[in-house]
């Protein structure tokens, strides 16, 4: 059955404080190198408590005794991962990795033997049976053995658990509780047999057997087994009763549970990881509820222990331990403070005894703690004293690392005093009094009896000072052969001064406060008062620094003041009334700071000696003081301080976190830190710190308080504040304190303090310059006359500037007045501008004007204009305005006051559009037009210069002039309308156009038949909607041409071609055009094959032109269809005999399907080949270069059926070049081909004998062909040969020769891109042969790599 159990918080020390002078302490630390940052496993001997064992991460464990020295050492094979002592505390047994062994030692021989387990697998668990000589071991698999002692039996059991035993526990009954990760629990008798066994919800941890409480002591022995349950339940299973476990779960708030003990009748203790300590009773009446609960630990709880012997609990957690008296569980009686153990604290573990109290740490210590020890410790310089045990002393100085001393003392002691040479320890009225520096320190000197209780002791040098019943005892430590007078004085040595309440010891003097506010100081050397302080309370407290020339006292109403040497005194701010003590900075270069503490902060104060507010004792900061340490020494930001555990322990100040800064502190931590050092005075540790702009900004500010100068200039160098950098360089060498401080307070702009300054400075009158530029003329005009009185006037000129600008008239006039010197001519120039201004201002306006006309500034007369011109005074405005050559503004407001002549009269200067805008109004209003228009076309104001040329002067062609320079649209609608009244219709229409008026010039079109007109007006800048009514009429006109042509224009492509079919033929051509360029823009199947069977005459029986097929298969885009009608057309011309036509043709498509990207048809390519052959043979025969013209005739005569025109003239030409060529075996072939019967007849007359004789006696003698490399394989070819024998490629042939290309002299034509030989292009003629397009050798460039041209010449075979 589940209880979830709720809690109500139990309030933890509101009841009794805390007496944190009952705190154990420390007898010793084990700390090994080997242990460290390693979890301990340790157990103090059981019954005797003399001998504790430890073990670390080394494979050893170490035996010490209970003082902490170390008894003897334990090797093993591997890391020790458990031990037990028997119920006897005789034999500590050992299990360790990697072994199978189990090593004892015996404590009373001091001897370690072996016994093999016989076990196979790791062992991870043993424990010694409560009642007798039984070792229980467990296994990482969960195998059992349980060996005899006495009779060195074994019994091994295999597989009582599935996985590794982590736990268990022996009942006073010899019945044995393990528990597993397998999550089972089984109980076994002592021969291993297995009694019970229950499934668990978690793992399994910390076992015990117990006895639940009852109203009856039962008989059963320990019947019940508790187990935490996955660290979040506590499960309590009866042995008599399996079925009925009970389960308690706690508040979530709590965490997990870390441990817990079972004590008194049937209680347990719980402590949870989230620092919480719980207490719950068994009884079956009380189980669900809590009996106690405290938040022990704010954020961890580590381990509880209990000691029986003691009737105390203790917690850990937090780096503390928490020890509670079980009969009042609410009384914390003690608390440890562990400060060193940063990285947190792991197991408790008491004696049977109870004495000794051990906790192992995460770091990999162990610390043992005795019982009640009281914080007793003092100071002298950087030397310590303090109470380490109950009869030991501690001497230390750790600042000049000195080796600490132990003085053995007599009693244990009330109080300890130390000097330089001396400690004196005591109680009630006794001191004892040792030695310090003599061979053997640590010597008891002598003990003193006093007259009274001793309430405290300073010791210095020589001198003992000791407080009891309201005096002060002043006596010599070692006084041998003094007279009895010297050894002792009492004070005060008159009662009615007061008791003495505090007293305090330097080398020098003697201090002590008294019940009546007296502050005495008394010179030890003589034993003379030297100086009296009268405070208006008593003094409980003083505390002088370690020179003794300054002290801080605490009154009676707990506010603390600073006493320095004149008798100045000053409250420390934000004193705390729970302070209790005071310590000086010991280190050589902090002197003037201290610190004041109480139980729970440390208060950091500086005293500033030097400020532009004068001496000032600031607060620098606090820091939290560790719990129950009691502060004793202070050097260069570290606290020393007395723990209750009878050690000492350094605290680092906040105040002082900038010595002790790192690489990555955030910038507002390093804005604190500068602050800091600032106010500590550390000027020196400025220059290592970084901060940004603002906080180098604030600093700089500080440095300027303290009168840091140089300081101050590089805190404002790194700012980047330049200004203040110059600024203070400037003033750098000042000398005097005053005058420097008063600089200083100006750039903290507190001006009244550093006038004050100023004053009482040897330069008064910086005073006076700083009011003038701070512009505060009422100060500064009173310090003039004190100071300067030859100021006065400048001072009054620059106070009225200021007035005049914040509207003060009156006062202004009255201060320019003032200014004036008559003497300085600019000074006095600017007061008479400023007199002038103030009069027109005031209503005195003649004055003014006249003042400003004289004066020869061109600025004031606008300035004086512009007032006047808003006092609505325009003529005078006007005519100030004009004198100072602003006509623009002049003839503004000229026009405002009517007064146009004056506005005629400056015109020709004015350069305002707005103004001659409004000059010509007013001349068209009085009917002067060409005034008017002349105005108007100055202020660009086009509209109305046409509307006055137009209305007016009836001068059309300037207003038509003006519409097309300038396109206005309302201009173009007036003259639009002029001519419409002339009945000049296309006019009009053109100009409605251009104003944009479409819908109007069509209108006018379609009434008076110009609608040729509109449309050809109306070009691209139409609508569709109006390109389909212009359709639209010309349809209804029977106009089909044109309407077909506007239907195309607003996309209805298939009514834009039905009329162009029904085109006349006159029309025709252009018609088929027109249809052609539709079909393009429509991209619609339907259209196209309705126009390409119009063009096949399929709809009228008469076929078109192939050449309109053509140009349709180019709109269309198909160009594989458009190369093949362009062939047809070709081969149709060169049929005719049309060869340049034929040639251009083909020209036109390869060039086209080139820029496609499509391949070329081998018969185009091939016929374009042919037809430029022949169209060269013209150009070389022209030029004279008959066997060039003969080589191609040659080409073009062996494909002669491609000529069937001029078959016999072209064979003639090749028989009469090759004659003259030297091609006489050619010649005579064509010859022979002439003399065919089908051509003989048509051979012309006068070349027809000597053909018939070059067949009769022929000549076969041939000039043999050049050869040239093939541009593809490099094969020697002739010249003029086109297919390459050894690659079968097809070359690439010159368009200026007719020859193949050559790698080496390659170019190509920029304009079509056919090749030619760079050589031979431009030769002679200076165009394309192929193009015809014009060509200059700048163009013509050679080309070195012709690779990816001889790549793209392949054209297509397929085709």
């Amino acid at each position: 059955m589940l209880f979830i159990l709720t809690y109500k918080i139990g309030r933890v020390g509101k009841k009794k404080p805390l007496r944190t002078s009952l705190n154990p302490q420390s007898v010793f630390v084990l700390a090994e190198k080997a242990w460290a940052g390693s979890n301990l496993l340790y157990k103090w001997q059981k019954s005797l408590g003399n001998y504790i064992a430890v073990a670390g991460q080394d494979n050893t464990v170490k035996i010490f005794d209970r003082h902490g020295h170390k008894w003897t050492e334990i090797n093993l094979p591997g890391r020790c991962v458990g031990m037990d002592w028997d119920k006897d505390g005789d034999i500590l047994a050992v299990i360790a990795a990697k072994s199978s062994s189990i090593f004892l030692w015996d404590a009373s021989v001091s001897k370690t033997s072996q016994i093999d387990s016989g076990m196979r697998d790791q062992m991870s668990f043993i424990l010694w049976s409560k009642t007798s000589p039984l070792l229980a071991v467990g296994t990482v698999k969960g195998n059992l053995l349980i060996y005899n002692q006495q009779t060195s039996r074994k019994i091994p059991v295999l597989g009582k658990h599935s996985k590794k035993i982590t736990c268990g526990c022996w009942s006073s009954q010899n019945l044995l509780a393990l528990g597993s990760d397998d999550n089972t629990l089984s109980i076994s008798n002592h021969e291993g047999d297995t009694i019970r066994q229950t499934t668990v919800r978690g793992e399994p941890a910390e076992i015990y057997f117990s006895v639940m409480k009852t109203d009856e002591r039962s008989a059963q022995g320990e019947s019940t087994v508790s187990v935490s349950v996955d660290k979040k339940i506590l499960m309590l299973f009866n042995i008599n009763d399996p079925g009925n476990p009970i389960e308690l779960a706690f508040e979530r708030r709590y965490g997990n549970i870390v441990s817990y003990r079972w004590y008194g009748d049937g209680y347990i203790l719980i402590g949870f990881s989230h620092g919480y300590f719980v207490v719950i009773s068994t009884h079956i009446r009380e189980i669900g509820y809590e009996l106690y609960q405290a938040h022990n630990h704010k954020d961890c709880l580590n381990s509880v222990a209990i000691s029986t012997a003691l009737n105390k609990a203790a917690s850990c957690g937090d780096n503390s331990i928490k020890i509670h008296e079980l009969s009042d569980r609410k009384d914390i009686s003690s608390i440890i403070q562990l400060d060193d153990e940063n990285k947190g604290l792991d197991q408790l573990s008491w004696t049977d005894d109870g004495q000794l109290l051990a906790l192992s740490t995460q770091r990999g210590t162990l610390h043992v703690f005795l019982t009640k020890l009281p914080i007793l410790g003092d100071s002298y310089g950087t030397r310590l004293a303090y109470l380490t045990s109950l009869l030991e002393v501690t001497v230390c100085n750790q600042v000049e690392e000195e080796s600490p001393v132990t003085i053995e003392v007599e009693v244990e002691p009330t109080f300890i005093a130390v000097g330089p040479y001396h400690v004196a320890v005591g109680m009630n009225n006794r001191a004892w009094f040792y030695a310090l520096v003599d061979q053997e320190p640590g010597v008891c000197l002598k003990d003193i009896e006093y007259l009274g209780t001793i309430a405290s002791m300073c010791l210095n040098s020589d001198y003992a000072a000791a407080l009891f019943e309201g005096k002060v005892q002043l006596h010599v430590i070692e006084g041998k052969d003094q007279d009895e007078k010297k050894q002792m004085k009492l004070f005060p040595d008159d009662d009615r001064k007061g008791r003495i309440l505090c007293h305090a010891l330097t080398a020098d003097f003697l201090y002590y406060g008294t019940d009546s506010g007296s502050v005495v100081s008394v010179l030890v050397e003589d034993w003379e008062t030297v100086n009296s302080y009268s405070h208006s309370v008593g003094v409980r407290k003083v505390f002088p620094d370690v020179i003794g020339s300054r002290l801080v006292f605490i009154d009676n109403k707990n506010s603390g003041f600073l006493l320095s040497p004149a008798n100045s005194c000053f409250e420390l701010p934000n004193f705390s009334p729970t302070i209790t003590g005071v310590l000086w900075d010991n280190w050589h270069a902090d002197r003037g700071v201290f610190v004041a503490y109480d139980d729970d902060k440390v208060y950091t104060y500086a005293l500033h000696k030097t400020t532009i507010y004068g001496p000032q004792v600031v607060l620098v900061g606090s820091t939290a003081l560790p719990f129950s340490q009691k502060p004793l020494l202070f050097h260069n930001g570290e606290l020393t301080c007395q723990t209750a555990s009878g050690k000492i322990s350094e605290v680092e100040l906040s105040t002082h976190s900038f010595l002790k800064r790192t690489a990555t502190d955030s910038s507002a931590e390093l804005s604190r830190q500068l602050a800091q050092a600032l106010m500590l005075k550390r000027s020196a540790m400025l220059e290592t710190l970084n901060c940004t702009n603002a906080d180098w900004a604030e600093l700089g500010k500080a440095c300027l308080v303290h009168m840091e100068v140089e300081l101050a200039i590089q805190v404002y160098r790194m700012s980047g504040n330049v200004g203040m950098v110059l600024s203070l360089q400037s003033i750098q060498g000042t000398e005097e304190m005053n005058l420097l401080a008063g600089h200083l307070a100006m750039f903290l702009e507190d001006y009244n303090r550093a006038q004050d300054l100023y004053l009482s400075s040897t330069s008064p009158v910086a005073a006076l310059e700083m009011r003038r530029d701070l512009l505060h003329w009422d100060s500064a005009l009173m310090l003039a006359k004190r100071l300067a009185e030859d100021q006065i006037p400048f001072i009054s000129k620059e106070y009225a500037v200021h007035l005049e600008f914040v509207g003060d008239y009156v006062t202004a006039l009255a201060h320019y007045e003032k200014g004036m010197t008559h003497n300085s001519k600019e000074h006095d120039e600017a007061c008479q501008a400023g007199v002038a201004r103030m009069s027109i201002r005031m209503g005195d306006i003649r004055r003014g004007a006249a003042q400003a006309i004289q004066h020869p500034s061109r600025v004031l007369k606008k300035e004086c204009g512009a007032i006047l011109e808003s006092m609505k005074q325009y003529s005078e405005a006007a005519q100030l305005y004009e004198k100072g050559q602003y006509y623009d503004k002049a003839a503004s407001v000229y026009i405002r006051c009517k007064n146009w002549t004056k506005v005629g009269e400056l015109l020709p200067n004015v350069s305002s559009p707005k103004i001659h805008l409004q000059y010509a109004k007013a001349k068209e209003a009085d009917g002067k037009y060409k005034d008017a228009a002349r105005a108007y076309e100055s202020a660009k104001d086009w509209d109305n210069v046409i509307r006055v040329l137009l209305d007016h002067l009836n001068n059309p062609e300037e207003a038509v002039r003006i519409v097309r320079e300038m396109q206005s649209i309302d201009g173009a609608k007036m003259v639009a309308r002029f001519f419409l009244r002339l009945n000049d219709y296309g006019s009009a229409i053109h100009f409605l156009v251009l104003s944009h008026c479409n819908d109007e010039a069509f209108q006018l079109a379609q009434q008076h038949g110009q609608m040729e007109v509109y449309a050809d007006i109306i070009g691209s800048e139409a609508t569709q909607e109006d390109y389909q009514s212009i359709a639209l009429y010309f349809e209804g006109e029977k106009k089909h041409l044109q309407a077909g042509k506007f239907f195309q224009k607003c996309g209805q492509y298939s009514r834009a071609l039905k009329h162009f079919l029904l085109c006349p033929n006159s029309e025709d051509n252009l018609a088929i055009e027109m249809a052609i360029e539709t079909v393009g823009q429509a991209k619609d199947s339907s259209l196209t094959n309705q126009l390409i069977d119009y063009l096949m005459g399929e709809s009228d029986g008469m076929p078109k032109d192939a050449k309109y097929l053509f140009r349709l298969y180019m709109a269309l885009q198909q160009y594989r269809e458009a190369a093949r009608t362009a062939i047809i057309i070709a081969r149709e011309e060169q049929c005719a005999g049309n060869y340049r036509n034929a040639h251009d043709v083909l020209f036109s498509m390869y060039t086209e399907l080139q820029a496609q990207k499509i391949k070329i048809p081998a018969e185009m390519a091939t016929n374009l080949m042919i037809l430029h052959s022949y169209l060269l043979v013209k150009i070389h025969v022209k030029r004279g270069d008959h066997l060039k013209g003969a080589r191609m005739l040659i080409r073009v005569s062996n494909n002669i059926s491609k000529f069937p025109a001029h078959v016999v003239p072209i064979l003639t030409s090749a028989v009469i070049e090759c004659h003259r060529a030297g091609l006489k075996n050619s010649a005579f072939s064509f010859a022979a081909m002439l003399m065919r019967p089908e051509y003989r007849n048509d051979i012309d007359t006068k070349y027809r004998k000597k053909i018939e004789a070059m067949v009769r006696r022929p000549d076969k003698s041939e000039l043999e062909e050049e050869t040239t490399p093939c541009p593809f394989c490099g094969f020697q070819l002739p010249q003029n040969e086109l297919l390459c024998i050894s690659c079968k490629n097809n070359l690439p042939y010159c368009i200026a020769t007719g020859r193949h290309m050559l790698k080496e002299d390659w170019s190509i034509c920029p304009h079509c891109e056919f090749p030619a030989l760079h050589s031979q292009l431009l030769e002679r003629e200076t165009s394309c042969p192929m193009c015809s397009e014009s060509l200059s050798a700048s163009q013509v460039i050679k080309i070195s790599d012709c690779a990816k041209y001889l790549q793209t010449y392949e054209p297509d075979e397929t085709q």
